[in-house]
């Protein structure tokens, strides 16, 4: 499997393991920076995963910051990308199973780095449902579309 990952200052250290953990476990991992523990700007990290994704470079993608907020409101903002924010099993794997997330958030000060494995783990042998989930899906593509699905003004 391809995985971008990225990190801001505050999740340097996570990301480093989190990268040995699955290049341990045979997977293609894309640095996609930061590249030390000085004070970054997370939003040019989520971009680059979410683009790595979208141009089929990563299957998946990885980001952390402080609280995992900003990395995934920025990812978000990237059409096509489905973040979730995750600090425990329960979420992260419907994350995967409901909502078919293609980038796992978390934060640095919320997680430690042993849970922090567990929960990559999780993330990425976690199935996609498909089934009911499909047209909620398919309305999250007419959102990123500029489509209302709530029968208004198209926006």
């Amino acid at each position: 499997m391809r995985i971008a990952i990225g990190a801001d200052w505050v999740g340097y250290q996570h990301k480093h393991e989190l990268i040995k953990l699955l290049e341990t476990a045979g997977h293609d991992v894309m640095d996609m920076g930061g590249e030390s523990e000085k004070a970054n700007h997370y939003p040019i990290y989520a971009e680059r995963v979410g683009r790595a994704i979208l141009n089929q470079e990563a299957d998946w993608g990885i980001l952390i910051c402080g609280t995992g907020i900003g990395m995934s409101i920025a990812s978000n903002k990237i059409k096509g990308i489905r973040a979730a924010l995750c600090h425990d099993a329960f979420t992260t794997h419907l994350s995967r199973n409901h909502n078919n997330a293609n980038v796992l958030c978390m934060g640095a000060w919320v997680v430690s780095i042993p849970h922090a494995k567990e929960l990559v783990d999780l993330f990425i042998h976690a199935p996609y449902d498909g089934d009911r989930h499909v047209p909620r899906l398919e309305m999250i593509n007419q959102i990123d579309e500029g489509f209302s699905i709530c029968g208004g003004v198209d926006l």
